[in-house]
């Protein structure tokens, strides 16, 4: 079955010096799967989950011959179906807590907001829910959690709140763009695992966002390599190693390796053909 449909997908910024393509023709689909998008800072990954999303900043050009989330036309519905969508059947996680959490808002009524937004519930019943949801993330005291403010938890706890309130509504579709590039690399790997879980209970789509092509080859099943806005390859992650484009093939080659002696590390070498 098929939760997402983007075909085409271009995302323009106008600027002083004229107009920046940010995703240039991006092309995929995604089923009830993980899908990987891998990249340098820059490539146009984040600003095609915000697109995906409605995130995009109001003074940009979005434009698709299809943008589908299951048979709704994400380019046609009105901003007032775009918010009933978000946070209830498409949901995102954002690269860091410490600015995508509010400061003044203790974590049990962010999840409880997020909560009565979308479902008519009675206080007792969204803390029930909100203190259900931190337990699934490995939350160990829920309770004691549920009253803190975001500056009283570690970069991992926030990171957790943060997934319990994108997933309470029980979203179809789950964007995570870069959701544990601020965390350790034990706390990554456990957040990894909560990930996985609900994906496979729940039934969800799952587009992760990284940096770290390690990762995203062990954890997704299929990966999207973007360079200037553009897939310049797409495979599935268990053939990450057989990569065939230069660009990914540079990128592996970057990566440092347990018991070789490479000093410095390769620098990737970048060719005018593939940005075309």
């Amino acid at each position: 079955m098929t939760l997402l449909t983007v075909d085409n997908l271009k995302v323009t910024f106008p600027t002083r010096t004229g107009r920046v393509e940010a995703v240039r023709g991006v092309s995929f689909t995604l089923g009830k799967e993980r899908l990987g998008i891998v990249g340098e800072s820059g490539s146009g990954k984040s600003q095609t989950g915000r697109a995906i999303m409605g995130l995009t900043p109001s003074q940009a050009e979005i434009t698709a011959d299809t943008l589908q989330f299951s048979g709704l036309d994400l380019l046609k519905i009105s901003p007032r179906e775009r918010r009933t969508l978000r946070g209830k059947r498409v949901a995102m996680i954002l690269q860091d807590p410490k600015y995508s959490l509010n400061p003044v808002m203790t974590i049990g009524r962010q999840i409880v907001e997020t909560l009565k937004t979308h479902e008519a519930l009675s206080m007792k019943e969204a803390r029930q829910r909100a203190l259900a949801m931190l337990e699934a993330v490995q939350i160990r005291d829920p309770e004691r959690v549920f009253d803190l403010y975001p500056h009283e938890v570690s970069g991992g706890m926030g990171q957790r709140a943060m997934i319990a309130m994108m997933l309470v509504c029980g979203p179809e579709l789950l964007i995570a763009d870069e959701p544990t590039s601020a965390l350790d690399v034990t706390v990554q790997l456990d957040v990894l695992k909560i990930l996985d879980k609900l994906v496979a209970e729940r039934g969800m789509g799952l587009i992760f966002i990284s940096h770290d092509l390690r990762l995203v080859s062990s954890f997704c099943d299929r990966v999207l390599v973007m360079y200037a806005g553009k897939v310049v390859e797409e495979l599935p992650s268990a053939d990450l190693r057989n990569a065939k484009h230069p660009y990914t093939k540079g990128l592996l080659n970057c990566l440092p390796t347990i018991g070789s002696d490479r000093h410095p590390l390769p620098v990737l070498e970048r060719q005018a053909e593939w940005r075309l």
